[in-house]
This record gives C-alpha cells, sequence and structure tokens, in this order.
C-alpha cells in the first residue's frame, strides 16, 4: 500500500466510524471510485483497533469507573449507576452479537453493492432528521433503564446493512426513546466498544488463518491515523453535536445518498 492509501483509509475510518454517516460504506466506496486495490484483512484490522484505542482513551475514565462498578456488582451483588450502565452495555450489545454470527455471511454476500449503501443512507439518513426533529431529548444516561438499552441494541442490528451507520442507527434509537443529543451520542460510543473489540477480535482471528503477508509499516501508520483521528472526532462532535443537531449529517447522507444512485445508474 502507498501512503496515500494509508493515509485516506485510515483518516476514513477515524472519522466516519463515530459520525452518523456510515464508516463501513466510505470504506467499500472509496477504494471503487478512486480505483484503489482491496486493502487487505490485516489493514482493516489495524483500523478498527485504532477507533477501538481512541474510543477508549476518550472515555478512559467512565469506562474504568464502569468496568469497576460492573465487577463488583458480580462480586458484591451491589447494583451502582455504573453497573447499571455496563449491564445496559452488554445488553445493547447482544442482540447484533448474535445477528452477526448468525447472518454476517450472508451480509458480506449480498449487501455490499453500492445500490444497497445508496439506499440505506438515504433511508436511515431520514430517520435520523425525524428522530431528532420528533425526540423529546430529556433524559440521559442516568434515567435509561435495561428496556431501553435492548431497544437501542436491536437498531443497532440495522448497522448490519452496509450504508446505515452503527453510530447514526443507535442515536436515532436513543433520540426516538427521549435521550438528549449527547446522552444518545454517549451511550452510542461506548456501546461501540464491546462490538468493535468483538469484529477486531474476529476479523484477527481469521488474519491468524489467512496466509496474507503483513505489511507492518502500513498496519502501524494505519492504526496510529485511525486513532488520532477518530479521537478528534469525538472530542469535536460531542462539542458541537447540541449547537449544531443532527441535520447537517442528514444532509450530507441524502447528497451521498443521490450521488451514489446517480453514479451507479441505479
Amino acid at each position: 500500500m502507498d501512503f496515500d492509501q494509508i493515509l485516506g483509509l485510515g483518516l476514513l475510518q477515524g472519522l466516519t466510524e463515530f459520525l452518523p454517516i456510515s464508516s463501513s460504506a466510505h470504506l467499500i466506496l472509496l477504494p471503487l471510485v478512486v480505483g484503489w486495490t482491496d486493502q487487505g484483512l490485516a489493514f482493516d484490522v489495524a483500523v478498527h483497533l485504532g477507533t477501538l484505542l481512541a474510543v477508549v482513551c476518550y472515555f478512559r475514565s467512565d469506562l474504568k469507573k464502569i468496568v469497576v462498578g460492573w465487577v463488583g456488582s458480580l462480586i458484591y451483588k451491589k447494583q451502582t449507576q455504573e453497573s447499571r450502565l455496563a449491564w445496559m452495555i452488554v445488553v445493547g450489545t447482544i442482540p447484533v452479537g448474535l445477528v452477526g454470527l448468525l447472518a454476517g455471511s450472508l451480509v458480506e454476500i449480498y449487501l455490499r453493492s453500492p445500490s444497497i449503501i445508496a439506499v440505506s443512507t438515504i433511508l436511515f439518513g431520514l430517520l435520523l432528521w425525524f428522530a431528532d426533529v420528533k425526540g423529546k431529548r430529556s433524559k440521559n444516561e442516568d434515567t435509561m433503564t435495561i428496556k431501553m438499552a435492548l431497544v437501542i441494541g436491536l437498531y443497532q442490528v440495522l448497522a448490519l446493512i452496509p450504508g446505515t451507520s452503527r453510530s447514526g442507527i443507535t442515536m436515532t434509537g436513543g433520540l426516538l426513546l427521549g435521550l438528549t443529543r449527547e446522552a444518545a451520542a454517549r451511550f452510542s460510543f461506548l456501546l461501540s466498544v464491546p462490538l468493535i473489540f468483538l469484529a477486531g477480535s474476529l476479523k484477527s482471528f481469521e488474519l491468524i488463518n489467512s496466509s496474507e503477508t503483513i505489511d507492518w509499516v502500513s498496519i502501524s501508520l494505519g492504526v496510529l491515523i485511525s486513532a488520532l483521528s477518530a479521537f478528534a472526532c469525538i472530542a469535536v462532535f460531542l462539542r458541537l453535536l447540541e449547537k449544531i443537531g443532527m441535520l447537517p449529517f442528514v444532509l450530507y447522507r441524502l447528497v451521498l445518498g443521490g450521488f451514489l444512485l446517480y453514479f451507479y445508474g441505479v
């Protein structure tokens, strides 16, 4: 891989993983548009590791409290707000984990076409706009329930469809359930930790069992670029979200989806 491809894909993964615009769609489409060769499984693992490092570093204080609270709830049977949040993250991860294991190969085979990406980009963008406009935005993480976490987890299953956006659809679910924009985004980002870890572990297992030659320089650069860009993206997004809302991202999705429909003659 040349540096332009490493930089482009690393930045793309870092900037789109946590914005409600679908990182998978961009990672599928960019190589098609610019004519790059497939980046390979090892690089996919690297950029996902980078985004995992970013979200863990950004929420390191929260995650420490969540893990300590969760362990405490297991050992001492004592429930705290942090342990409740930990269990909500677990519950919210179960649906997509089960569906991903059972139907992940079908998604890879049948749902990665530009036409499906275009349609899902537009439709789920409009749903995000509806949720942002109609949501009551009166609740935060402290008032969430296990039932709410499960519902958001069910929304997350839709993220298996390329173009949906994992962060976008979980924020949509949170907003429809009455969460504030910031609370919906924070829970979405925390919910990404186990999912990115599980997806990265699965890809790593596939890599170990493959014969792919690993370019460690490209891998290291991919991790660094995706981690730095993802960290900056999370910080800026959370700072500006309450001011700008979801409309800029919705408009971007509509333009991107329309471009895809035109470009690919759907």
